[in-house]
């Protein structure tokens, strides 16, 4: 093991020497129309307060630059819940920032049901603060008019 762990510290060394990077690689987007076909194809429906899709108004709902990983775990948490799943907010402007947010495609808001609540409160372990964790690492937090929702995976 410790063998391993020094021949891959030397590759690694090595490829920086040859001007590789080591970071990961930027995860993979779809823009507005291949998100929605993806959603549509899976039965998920979205809203928009403005009834519109500019990324930069925050009163619209854009799937522009979501990850894939987002609209995956979106599409298998549909499947798992047997829910209606209704998309309120996606990657525009408006909401928080930071790493894991909505404008860098890793956040959808879900609208409230009962389905989608008892079977996140029921599935998941809550994690403190009306948030809950998958077993794939998502997670699930209940805002006062939505279920805020981060996807580190598709699961």
């Amino acid at each position: 093991m410790f063998v391993r762990t020094i021949a891959a510290v030397v590759a690694m060394f090595a490829a920086l020497l040859m001007g590789a990077s080591i970071a990961s690689a930027a995860p993979a987007k779809y823009t507005h129309a291949q998100a929605t076909a993806q959603l549509r194809a899976a039965g998920i429906t979205w809203t928009s307060s403005g009834g519109c899709s500019d990324r930069n108004r925050p009163n619209c709902t854009s799937f522009e630059q979501i990850n894939q990983t987002t609209i995956a775990g979106a599409k298998t948490f549909k499947r798992a819940s047997g829910c209606a799943l209704t998309i309120t907010g996606g990657t525009e402007t408006g909401h928080a920032s930071g790493t894991y947010s909505h404008w860098n495609g890793y956040k959808v808001d879900y609208r409230l049901s009962s389905c989608v609540t008892n079977y996140i409160t029921r599935t998941f372990t809550s994690i403190g603060g009306n948030k809950w964790k998958s077993a794939a690492g998502n997670i699930y937090y209940r805002e006062s008019n939505h279920w805020d929702v981060t996807y580190h995976s598709a699961g």
